[in-house]
């Protein structure tokens, strides 16, 4: 064998050159350029020297007092873990790496991260971050806090975490100030945008407490507001932070107005409205179509102290529904889902409880060019074909619509159908009682949060009951409500799936076989179809907007078509009313209501 003619120390010396260039960072390693933001799918809107976003006035004053409702009770402020309620607006303590932009549809700008390093083909990333960024406690932001919360999360925290950040193979911290993440071989190109959007947690906080047990420690964190004060389950203030690191960035500027924000707690909406007329808080985000319709009215509003407006928004409207538990073994056959379909009668409904306020929900992305409303074309089709065998064949020959009716409660066709598939799936209608081949009733319970989803329940209760089937409703607090969502402790419950404009790594807690079991996950209907896994692989993996797009409405149709959830309804506005004390900027963010970029008139 002849051997290279190197010296031990040529050897060293060259071992060391490679040992170094591993250590270096990838972007230097690679040659890449640091950018001020990243885009999903095309370009940014906003120049690396931009000062505020458009939807902001950068001159807004700040100071004043906002006051906004909360329902229930709240036992904790950590809410990154499944025990306990946490309190609302713990987000206002906390930075990420990056910050969305409102008026895109997901392109993130640096916060914590001054510079960006990625590749084309987004197999890793590199944040450089703000050396001046700094805890509420004086102490700087490292890059080992970053690597640190993404352990939290992920070994400590929601199981959400697990499952949402699963293809991050690697979290290193390059240096003091800079953190690199390498991802798993995928095609998730969403990933390093969701990475920069993770609240980051001091660590030399956490590392003396147990993360994973509720707690009411005020907790620290590097955002613009801190906890100033609360009320055990009642309220919640929050407080300007004056020495905030981060007031003067680009992302931040125009933004973050209020010199106070307080949360404060009520038993039900009903009171929390009048509490809202009687001047008792500032702001309200309206839900109800009756209340909207009936409840703003009086003094306050006729002298023009109380403003209400609907403001429209370009965001999908997400599903929500009545979300049957398939868990359970009388939802199993997706006949039995799409007979229940039928007692629900939206156009009376709409008619007579919500005064025409609402549009029915037939997609999964509706308000959106992601929604199924056509039959698949070639580019659908080449998706949805090698899954035939898996899916229904309407997937490929209807466009779904939910079941409809003429709006004047007669039910009868509706009731004629729903038995028919009941018929088909093996239940028979016994002295008006549905039964099962071994004699057994069809019987189960909706769970509630809201006692005034009553009145929406009912009505379908009485279709369901012409049907044979016996329905109980059962309404409890928010704290035996989140629980028993995390342990799938349910038949049916009324859910929303929101969604963005751009889906992507949530679609997998919603609809993944690997949801399906994990405890806390929102894959709520126990969702295992292999052809649904694929299609969200698919979305996941989109390499531009034009794919993504496809695939998403390949992803709607197999959902619609399996009859998971029965669809109820949505609106594409904001109702908002608000006591007449607020400024806001005269451009209002395409993609968010923008709140935050509101002020107190002097």
């Amino acid at each position: 064998m002849i051997r290279s003619p190197l010296t031990r120390l040529s050897r060293l010396l060259i071992a060391g050159f490679f040992c170094l260039a591993a250590s270096l960072p990838l972007s230097a390693q690679s040659g890449l350029e640091g950018v001020h933001g990243i885009a999903m799918h095309g370009d940014l809107k906003y120049p690396p020297d931009f000062t505020h976003f458009d939807y902001v006035n950068p001159d807004a004053p700040k100071g004043g007092r906002v006051v906004q409702s909360a329902i229930g009770s709240f036992d904790s402020f950590n809410p990154f873990i499944v025990k306990g309620t946490p309190a609302d607006g713990l987000g206002l303590l906390y930075d990420s790496l990056t910050s969305k932009a409102q008026d895109e549809p997901f392109s993130e700008y640096g916060l914590l991260a001054k510079r960006i390093y990625v590749p084309e083909d987004r197999r890793w990333i590199e944040f450089e971050m703000r050396p001046e960024a700094r805890f509420s406690d004086g102490v700087p932001v490292t890059a080992e806090d970053v690597v640190n919360t993404f352990r939290l999360l992920r070994e400590e925290g929601s199981p959400f975490y697990r499952a949402y950040y699963a293809d991050i193979s690697k979290i290193e911290a390059v240096s003091r100030h800079r953190v690199r993440f390498e991802f798993a071989d995928t095609d998730n190109r969403e990933l390093p945008l969701i990475v920069g959007e993770v609240p980051i947690l001091p660590k030399h906080f956490w590392d003396s407490r147990n993360f994973a047990e509720t707690a009411l420690e005020i907790p620290i964190g590097s955002g613009p507001y801190e906890i100033a004060s609360y009320n055990p389950g009642r309220s919640i203030t929050y407080r300007l932070r004056e020495d905030y690191w981060g007031a003067d960035l680009p992302v931040n500027r125009g933004r973050n107005n209020f010199a106070q924000w307080v949360y404060d707690y009520y038993r039900d909406s009903t009171v929390a409205l009048e509490a809202f007329k009687a001047g008792q808080y500032d702001f309200r985000l309206e839900n109800s179509a009756k209340n909207w319709a009936t409840g703003y009215t009086g003094p306050a509003f006729d002298q023009g102290r109380i403003l209400t407006r609907s403001i429209e928004h370009d965001n999908p409207t997400g599903m929500q529904a009545f979300v049957m538990n398939s868990r359970r073994s009388q939802f199993q056959d997706p006949r039995v889902r799409y007979a229940l379909a039928h007692a629900f009668d939206f156009e009376w409904t709409n008619r007579n409880l919500f005064y025409g306020a609402y549009k029915r929900s037939h997609s999964f992305f509706s308000n959106s060019e992601m929604a199924a409303e056509a039959l698949p074309d070639a580019a659908e089709r080449a998706i949805l074909e090698p899954l035939r065998a898996q899916l229904p064949e309407e997937v490929f020959t209807q466009v779904y619509q939910a079941p409809q009716t003429q709006g004047d409660g007669n039910m009868r066709l509706q009731v004629r159908k729903g038995l028919h598939l009941l018929a088909e799936a093996g239940w028979t209608l016994d002295k008006g009682v549905l039964r099962n081949s071994a004699g057994e009733p069809f019987r189960f319970e909706i769970l509630l949060i809201q006692r005034e989803f009553e009145r929406i329940v009912n009505p379908f209760i009485r279709n369901l009951e012409r049907m044979g089937i016996s329905v109980n409703v059962r309404v409890v607090d928010i704290s035996q409500y989140i629980n028993r969502l995390r342990e799938y402790d349910f038949d049916m419950i009324v859910g929303s799936f929101g969604q963005s404009n751009s889906p992507g790594n949530e679609q997998r807690e919603y609809w993944h076989s690997e949801s399906a079991e994990r405890p806390g996950s929102r894959n709520l209907a126990g969702i295992r179809n292999p052809a649904i896994d694929q299609l969200v692989e698919l979305v996941i993996q989109a390499p531009d907007r034009e794919a993504l797009v496809v695939r998403a409405r390949a992803l709607d149709r197999a959902l619609q078509w399996n009859h998971y959830v029965i669809p109820q309804y949505h609106i594409n506005a904001y109702r908002v009313a608000y006591w007449n004390k607020f400024g806001m900027p005269e451009t209002r963010p395409k993609y968010a209501l923008g709140f935050d970029t509101w002020w107190i008139l002097p």
